[in-house]
């Protein structure tokens, strides 16, 4: 899969966010996307070859697999990737219909359109709420799926048509465990860094609004 899309993306964002969204493109970037690509996507890509019973009754294998593992996790870390970084494009067509609007009226319209007040900022703000969102779904998906943020060694399996209970084994199960808690980790790190960011922005032009209010009052 080319992640090329999800990249420009993140450099586009890049130009329109604050401090505390530029560290957030950077986590999302290099401690998920680079780390997924790399070196996560290796490790559940024969996920399904590696998983093993200690029974050969055909179809046994299948349905345990299927019971334990019913979403493939790399799949969703996939979707998770995606859908947290879509919110992102609502800032980006904002700041594109700013910019189409000043060359259709031919004048300047707007003091910098990229700068995130007015409309913009309210873009800004649900994108975040959305952000957060998504991550906090995911988060409780993957909690609920697989009996929380864990991976053991040893499964057993009692399912249609094995014969009995069966045990089955999960291939590197330490070493999933491992970037699952690091994926889970900034994933925590990313919801912390959105709801930085939105309190840092209410903050902001909530002060801004009552100096603006206080300026008039003296005058």
């Amino acid at each position: 899969m080319s992640w090329a899309f999800l990249r420009d993306l993140l450099s586009g964002v890049n130009k329109y966010s604050t401090g505390i969204g530029r560290i957030w493109v950077a986590v999302v970037f290099v401690f998920r996307l680079l780390v997924y690509v790399a070196a996560a996507e290796n490790i559940w890509k024969h996920e399904h070859d590696e998983f093993e019973c200690n029974i050969k009754q055909p179809g046994c294998e299948n349905v345990c697999f299927d019971h334990f593992f019913p979403v493939s996790h790399i799949r969703l870390w996939a979707l998770q990737l995606i859908m947290v970084s879509t919110p992102s494009l609502l800032v980006v067509f904002h700041v594109a219909y700013r910019e189409n609007r000043e060359k259709h009226h031919n004048q300047k319209l707007y003091k910098n359109p990229g700068k995130i007040d007015g409309g913009l900022l309210c873009t800004y703000l649900i994108s975040l709420i959305l952000k957060t969102g998504l991550e906090t779904v995911f988060l409780v998906l993957f909690y609920k799926l697989y009996n929380g943020f864990k991976i053991p060694h040893l499964v057993k399996c009692d399912i249609k048509p094995c014969p009995n209970t069966v045990d089955c084994y999960i291939s590197k199960p330490t070493e999933k465990m491992i970037f699952l808690y690091f994926l889970v980790g900034t994933s925590c790190l990313c919801i912390v860094l959105n709801l930085s960011e939105l309190s840092y922005l209410i903050f902001k032009y909530s002060r801004k609004c009552y100096l603006k209010r206080h300026i008039k009052k003296q005058q």
